[in-house]
């Protein structure tokens, strides 16, 4: 320590403490020698006075914050402000500053509601003015120097994470993969194009003499587009997501490369002067590709912690935050980008990867820590720029600072004119209004600032304001989140592109239009109630009725509001899209339920939105399914692998005769010992074979190598001359015989090759062809072969059927999901010609499902069985939770026994993932206990079991021919039939439902487990469809005379349950969105009387109770309202204002379904006779 230094130290204790604590200074400067001299500095004291502080302090802090970017020697880490501090360390206060900033900067948010830039801008301020408060002050200084001694990478690997992680998991993947190539291309444009512009203008307008590594990566760290700022503004007007998600790729990519960048360059101290491309190059492909790898396999892990049945809300929320940062941090140790690899993470999570419910609490902490960060990072830089000298921060900063934004805001819009053409040439609705917003979302954020004090710690020269580099980026960020946001926003207003079309409104409007029933529909129940007689009901009225006003009405840029009335093709298009997002609901409800596996969901959600973007298209079953090219090459493999297999051949054994010796050879040659030892021999080979091609140890085993070649010939030809002597002629019928006597050949060939070739050692073509013979000792391995397939047939039986249970699983989820949109028709459009087109095609669509799933049973029984099984117990045990979740609300269950049972039928599921792939068929009388209305009997099993007779039908066989009587009923047990039929007529007149007419063919698939022919043997009228074969069937045949038998013998209760299964599985059929809340089965149906069929002939009456009848349900004939006339025609589900209604067919069956209230009186329907 030099003699300045001790008197500057001296002094300045002088006037902080006094002339009397002169130990303390005696102390002190004993302190100071050991701590020697400064780590580094970048330029000498400064001397010059500061206003407002005396001399003794201004030289003391002097040197204090001459330099924050000081490298040190040797191999210790670069560090955000890496100098000692010249006082005596005390107990900071650098926690309090961290929660007052986090405290600040909620208060600022909850004041200054969709404003984050000015609350990032506040937050900069303060912390310039933190910073110039430890400038002049060691006692702010002495709370800030955590901050300054924090090595800048820390802060990276302590912020970005999180971020990043945040950005990557809110982009669509499914939509990105469809327009992956173009997003790559337009960030590396964007990427090289800033990095040449930026760096241009830096070299050239830029006067504080940096050097060109600097001006480089400063342009590269300006260049980043930040992923989460860039598509906030446009989130918040309803901008697709599909363009969101573009621009969020894009700054992903970025980010990501410029990451990897910057770490090559931190690794290897890399500069310009000694820049090797090829290393490079190497080593970035290697970095993406590595880090990807990884990134994947953690999302894999984390997937299966989040889908962890027995994890609680809080250990799922725990567990996700640390496995990102844990597998950044390892990505990072081993040497690649973390940045990547969570980018990678975010890209294969979505909302199926998480439990229901758990995806949005882990996006609210993401979005509560991205929040916090980003406000402790303003800060914090700006605290670092407030600690650097004033003279620094001319006029020319800021001209440099507009000239920056002016280049960043040009780099933007030229990358956006390059990038045109593959944008348009997209399959998506790119056009010159998207090329204006999109120009304007080069806003710079978190990263660009995190990665701006390494320009300084990897430049080649280091300059004296370091913190302009934190300066620049830290005011184009704050002018880019502020003005590019507002044009981006004014852009798309104005352009239209958040207009919400016409057909939108329509669709929007008629949404409102089925809400305001709903609740007047909910008012007019809630009158009927005693306890809300006095209610004022005008108000609630008013207070309730909707008046939603559309945000951004439609505007035409091109023609003004020319869709007064859109055509048919504009509404359907719209009502298409509508059905995809219905269809992706439905996806996600069926796996959270568990009637989906989260594969086949992913794969169904992955399809939808895949299809979306193709005008016109309705996504089939066929699109969806990549099962017909998957079983292919596995069923082409599989008959390979058969085709290869050995079969051992146990018919010779008569050839032997009386033979002893053959018979004894015959023992010996074909024991699994013998053959074992075959393989063994074999792979002993393996090693001379080695020495064999490797040329200088067979150059010093010449001899040892031809001893032992004889050898392994000689066990070959053994061992083929006792099959021969056993098998005779019959040897080469098997295939691996025939390769074996080929090998013996080769070998024998080869011997003789050697010998001649010892013979004649100058003949050049003996010894190149003995060479080339000699390689073929090789084919000696392929036999080993044999013992492979036995396994590779398992494995792909396995594969196999998994196929067929993952496109089972899908092809059933697409028809619920089909379904599903049915229900919501009149929702999605009211105008009647869309309404019939939606459900013609949805119609169709189902029915091609069905028939696939008809032939994947037919295929796969015993898989498809095994997948049912699974189903139902999945199925029970979801039931039984309900119930348990219902016993606990309600206070019957306590907390502990809640969870422990809790925990018992989770682990019942979780059992489930080890059930067998495949379960035999049952045999075919074991079929008849699944006939419903047998309610499993035992006496009326064995009753049909004793007249049941098997029906066997091949392909295109006719079981049954519309209009034809019925000769009895036939259960289904193996094969698919398809009905094709006329509209049927539920029993009513023609005359009566001549509006109902239509031409069109109704067409149904029949499976295994389902009955052709009930309600026609029922009734004992004509059949009204006919059944086809659409593979061979196998059906258990109950003859009409059988069956009117059991009914004499079980009356009335058999016929009845017949009728009331039809009545259920009609009222299912057509008014399933009806009956959601309902618990209809069958068996709870007979058993409490749930709910019954009423039976009414011509010109009876029935008198409907609506207080003790939830609903009355016409399934067969038609009645009339005996008060105003209106007549109904099944199926249809009858007004509550209906009263009293009679019979006007021959028969009608109403099905009744009670209230939960149990009725005070059991006659609630009273049937009369007239006349």
């Amino acid at each position: 320590m030099n003699f300045v230094q001790v008197f500057l130290r001296y002094e300045y204790f002088s006037k902080s403490h006094g002339e009397s604590d002169f130990g303390n200074v005696k102390l002190y400067e004993s302190y100071l020698e050991g701590l020697g001299d400064p780590v580094c500095t970048s330029e000498s004291v400064n001397s010059n006075s500061h206003p407002g502080s005396s001399v003794g302090t201004e030289k003391a802090m002097a040197k204090a914050n001459v330099s924050f970017w000081v490298q040190k020697e040797g191999n210790q880490p670069d560090l955000l402000c890496g100098r000692s501090a010249d006082y005596m360390p005390t107990k900071g206060h650098f926690p309090i500053l961290v929660c007052s900033t986090v405290v600040l900067g909620g208060l600022l948010r909850a004041f200054l509601k969709n404003s984050e830039v000015i609350v990032l801008m506040i937050l900069s301020l303060v912390g310039f003015l933190i910073g110039q408060l430890a400038y002049n002050f060691v006692e702010m200084h002495q709370v800030i120097y955590p901050l300054l001694r924090t090595p800048s990478f820390s802060l990276y690997c302590y912020f970005s994470p999180l971020i990043i992680f945040m950005a990557a998991l809110d982009v669509d993947f499914y939509i990105l993969k469809n327009v992956f190539w173009q997003v790559v291309l337009t960030g590396l444009i964007s990427f090289s194009t800033a990095f040449i512009v930026i760096g241009y203008v830096v070299l050239k307008f830029n006067k504080d003499s940096w050097d060109l590594q600097s001006c480089l990566l400063f342009s590269m760290t300006l260049g980043m587009t930040d992923p989460v700022h860039s598509v906030n503004s446009l989130k918040t007007i309803g901008i697709s997501k599909m363009y969101t998600d573009i621009i969020r790729g894009e700054s992903v990519i970025i980010c990501g490369f410029t990451s990897i960048v910057f770490g090559v360059f931190r690794s290897n101290i890399l500069s310009i002067s000694n820049f090797r491309e090829l290393h490079i190059i190497m080593g970035l492909s290697l970095d993406i590709l590595g880090s990807t790898i990884c990134g994947y396999w953690c999302a894999r892990i984390i997937q299966f912690i989040l889908t962890d049945l027995f994890s609680n809300t809080l250990t799922s929320i725990v567990l996700c935050i640390s496995m990102v940062y844990l597998t950044f941090y390892i990505v990072e140790f081993l040497g690649m980008s973390g940045m990547v690899a969570l980018v990678a993470v975010g890209l294969n999570l979505d909302s199926l990867s998480f439990k229901p419910r758990i995806e949005l609490i882990i996006t609210k902490f993401l979005i509560m820590f991205s929040c916090v960060y980003q406000h402790l990072i303003y800060t914090f830089f700006g605290i670092v720029i407030g600690c650097g000298e004033i003279k620094y921060f001319q006029f020319h900063t800021l001209v440099f600072m507009l000239i920056l934004f002016a280049t960043v805001n040009f780099v933007r819009l030229l990358t956006i004119v390059l990038v045109s053409p593959i944008l348009r040439h997209s399959n998506y609705e790119y056009n010159w209004r998207w090329g204006i917003v999109i120009a304007w979302s080069g806003i710079k954020g978190v990263f660009s600032l995190l990665l701006a004090p390494d320009i300084h710690n990897l430049a080649e020269q280091k300059v004296e304001s370091p913190q302009l580099f934190i300066l620049y980026i830290q005011v184009i960020s704050l002018m880019t989140m502020g003005i590019n946001s507002y044009m981006m926003t004014y852009s798309a207003r104005i352009l239209g592109l958040c207009a919400i079309s016409l057909p939108r409104q329509m669709a929007m409007q008629n949404a409102i239009k089925h809400i305001q029933e709903i609740i007047q529909n909910r008012i007019t129940l809630f009158k009927t109630e005693k306890i809300l007689t006095n209610v004022n009901w005008t108000l609630v009225e008013e207070k309730t009725k909707i008046e939603y006003i559309i945000p951004f009405p439609h505007v035409s840029c091109d023609k003004k509001v020319k869709e007064e009335s859109p055509t048919d093709e504009v509404l359907i298009e719209e009502a298409r899209l509508h059905v995809a997002i219905i269809q992706m609901s439905s996806f996600e409800k069926q796996c959270n339920d568990g009637v989906l596996s989260v594969e086949a969901a992913r794969t169904l959600i992955g399809a939808t939105k895949s299809y979306c973007h193709i005008q016109g298209k309705f996504m089939n079953i066929y699109d969806v399914s990549t099962y017909v090219r998957a079983r292919s090459w596995l069923i082409k493999f599989k008959n390979i692998l058969t085709f290869l297999e050995y079969h051992e051949d146990k018919t010779p054994i008569f050839l032997c005769g009386n033979n002893k010796f053959l018979i004894f050879l015959y023992h010996i040659v074909f024991s699994e010992e013998f053959e074992y030892a075959g393989h063994i021999i074999r792979i002993m080979y393996i090693y001379p074979m080695i020495m064999h091609l490797w040329p200088m140890a067979r150059e010093l085993n010449v001899s040892a190598l031809i001893l032992v070649n004889y050898y392994f010939v000689f066990l070959y030809l053994l061992e083929s001359a006792l099959k021969i002597t056993i098998l005779k002629s019959r040897y080469f019928h098997q295939h691996w015989n025939t390769l074996e006597f080929f090998i013996v050949l080769i070998g024998i060939v080869d011997i003789f090759c050697i010998y001649f070739v010892r013979l004649r050692p100058d003949h050049l073509v003996l010894i190149q062809f003995t060479v080339i013979i000699g390689y073929f000792r090789i084919i000696r391995f392929i036999p080993l072969i044999k013992v492979l397939i036995p396994l590779l047939m398992n494995i792909v039986d396995v594969q196999i059927k998994k196929r067929l249970s993952l496109m089972y699983s899908i092809t059933k989820g697409y028809v619920k999901s089909q379904e599903d949109a049915k229900f919501l028709i009149k929702q999605i459009s009211s105008r009647e010609s869309i309404t019939q087109k939606l459900y013609e095609i949805l119609e169709a669509n189902k029915r091609d499902a069905v028939k696939e799933l008809g032939l994947i049973e037919h295929e796969g029984r015993d898989v498809v069985i095994a997948l049912k099984t699974k189903q139902a117990i999945r199925n029970v045990i979801a039931k039984a939770l309900k119930s348990l979740t219902f016993l606990w609300s309600r206070g019957i269950i306590d907390k502990h026994e809640g969870i422990e049972m809790n925990k018992v039928l989770l682990a019942k599921i979780k059992s489930l993932n080890n059930f067998p792939m495949a379960i035999p068929p049952p045999t075919p009388d074991k079929y008849l206990h699944n006939i419903i209305w047998l309610e499993n009997k035992d006496v009326l099993i064995e009753f049909f079991k004793e007249r049941a007779k098997l029906a066997y039908f091949d392909y295109g066989d006719v079981i049954c021919k519309e209009g034809e009587m019925p000769q009895g009923i036939y259960l289904i047990i193996s094969g698919m039939a398809i009905l094709q039929s006329s509209p049927p007529t539920f029993g009513i007149d023609r005359s009566l439902s001549a509006d109902r007419e239509s031409t069109t063919r109704f067409t149904e698939y029949c499976t295994s487990g389902d009955i052709i022919g009930e309600l026609s043997c029922l009734l004992k009228c004509e059949i009204e469809y006919t059944a086809i074969c659409e593979t061979i069937l196998q059906a258990c045949f109950i003859s009409l005379e059988d069956l009117y038998e059991g009914f004499d013998v079980f009356w009335p209760s058999l016929e009845y349950k017949i009728w009331l299964k039809l009545a259920l599985s009609i009222a299912y059929q057509y008014f399933e969105s009806s009956l959601v809340d309902e618990d209809l089965k069958f068996q709870k149906c007979v058993a409490l009387n749930h709910a019954y069929v009423e039976t009414l002939s011509s010109y009876n009456e029935m008198t409907i109770d609506n207080v003790n009848m939830k609903f009355v349900i016409l399934v067969y004939g038609s009645v009339i309202d005996t008060k105003t006339e209106v007549p109904y025609l099944a199926p249809c589900i009858l007004p509550k204002t209906c009263e009293q209604v009679q019979g006007t067919s021959d028969l009608s069956k109403l099905l009744v379904i009670q209230a939960p209230a149990p009725a005070k009186n059991n006659n609630n329907a009273k049937v009369m006779g007239k006349g």
